[in-house]
């Protein structure tokens, strides 16, 4: 394939605009793609000195280690890597803004994601792509996967059925179960929004709420930020037809077959504001935007009508729904995007390496929205003692000390809500995950140092 085909609408791969440098990022990540052949790798992690090692790596010492586990199941945590591997998964139905471009397609993504739980959690993830859209399918494959890991992390993978196949999952696994795109796009919106709110001088019971695209981020988003104690009444969900409301014609259909929209329908928007985009965002103070890529999606005229000193999250990719240009041309306050070239950067990278990381050092046998909420508190923590700013609202994902800080915290609340298999102080679980991290990247380091990880090429 000659490079420009990899170029895609609304800026092929560039950045663009007067706070950005000029980078064709998909021509860049197509070139080392096919010099690398891959993004991870499995190395050992004990001495090999000789054939002699083997016999108690393998057999026939191992024979010991298969007993053990055999009278306590448990005990796979401690005697084999399972306490620090987990499983991306995904059918690749919704990968990226690129819709539904299949399983080996989704390869990429997944192996991009099993480098990030590497390098800034010290997770160990393994790709799986899988090779069917059938939801039962996935779902007894994915249990049937539950021996040979720590957790689960879905990913990709459409909505509603997003919602019903995590459900299901997490019911019947004793095993954490995560889905990317909904916990944990809604925990660093949770952690960018408390933040936000702070430089603002609003309080979080008081604004009002616009979440435009009712996909699995959102969705996700609106049922966190209700636990966390946002005022549901205030806040308004849109979606392709309009405004989610009580009265909405649709509301049979969506109750059989898209429950959790449903129930949002139900909870939110109690003035029952009716039309689209334009109509909810009158005078409201948030806008968060999970959609449609970009740009030209979200109106100027339309970002006039909220509140003074609005909070604006456009989070589509790899274009957002209006350029960050623009929302500074009619008075937004603060802005995000899901981008790294763009100031505060809300993406799910700065959340999913530090839950399992936190998930995984205490055994856990689920993550709650509680969890999600006290991994989002100290992330948004985090930031405030950098000093926040406009364009600082969240940490960057440079900032590796973050991820055991946050990964401590979940850790401390899943002691506290009892679904830990192992029990220890905060103390502890940051010394840990802190000492787990720093070695994953010092290993890197040391990779690319030696040679055995090769220089990037010359394009």
């Amino acid at each position: 394939m000659d490079l420009t085909e990899a170029r895609v609408a609304g800026g092929g791969g560039k950045s663009e605009g007067p706070a950005t440098e000029n980078v064709d990022w998909y021509s860049l990540a197509l070139h080392y793609s096919k010099y690398y052949a891959g993004k991870v790798d499995i190395i050992p992690k004990v001495p090999i000195t000789g054939l002699r090692d083997f016999s108690y790596w393998y057999t026939p010492g191992v024979a010991a280690v298969s007993l053990a586990i055999n009278k306590n199941k448990d005990l796979s945590f401690e005697l084999t890597g399972r306490w620090n591997t987990i499983a991306v998964v995904g059918d690749g139905s919704r990968v990226l803004g690129l819709g539904n471009i299949g399983a080996e397609a989704a390869l990429p993504v997944l192996e991009g994601k099993a480098l990030i739980f590497k390098y800034l959690g010290g997770v160990n993830a393994i790709p799986l792509p899988l090779s069917t859209q059938n939801q039962e399918v996935i779902e007894q494959t994915v249990c049937s996967l539950e021996a040979a890991f720590g957790g689960i992390n879905l990913e990709d993978i459409e909505s509603p059925k997003c919602f019903s196949i995590l459900d299901n999952l997490r019911n019947k696994m004793k095993i954490p179960v995560w889905h990317d795109d909904q916990q944990g796009t809604a925990g660093v919106n949770l952690a960018a929004l408390i933040n936000a709110l702070k430089l603002t001088g609003k309080k979080p019971n008081d604004v009002k709420i616009v979440l435009f695209g009712a996909g699995a981020a959102n969705l996700a988003a609106a049922r966190l930020f209700i636990t966390a104690g946002f005022d549901a009444r205030k806040m308004i969900l849109v979606d392709r037809k309009g405004t989610l409301h009580a009265e909405r014609e649709d509301l049979d259909q969506l109750m059989l077959k898209h429950p959790l929209k449903y129930e949002m329908a139900l909870k939110t928007n109690a003035e029952k504001v009716k039309g689209g985009l334009a109509e909810a965002l009158k005078g409201a103070d948030v806008l968060i935007a999970a959609s449609t890529p970009g740009p030209g999606v979200i109106k100027k005229e339309w970002i006039r009508e909220m509140e003074k000193d609005p909070i604006v999250f456009v989070e589509a990719n790899p274009v957002p729904e209006i350029w960050p240009w623009e929302l500074k041309e009619v008075g937004v306050k603060i802005i995000a995007t899901g981008r790294s070239d763009f100031p505060n950067q809300v993406n799910n990278s700065l959340m999913f390496p530090a839950v399992f990381r936190g998930a995984l050092d205490s055994r856990s046998k689920t993550i709650t929205d509680t969890m999600v909420i006290a991994a989002a508190q100290e992330l948004a923590k985090f930031a405030q003692e950098k000093g926040l700013r406009e364009d600082y609202i969240i940490p960057t994902m440079e900032e590796w000390e973050a991820y055991p800080r946050v990964a401590a915290a979940l850790a401390e609340q899943a002691v506290k809500e009892g679904v830990a298999r192992r029990v220890a102080t905060k103390s502890q679980f940051l010394d840990e995950a802190t000492e787990i991290t720093r070695n994953a990247r010092l290993a890197v380091e040391t990779a690319m140092k030696t040679g055995v990880i090769k220089p990037l090429p010359k394009v």
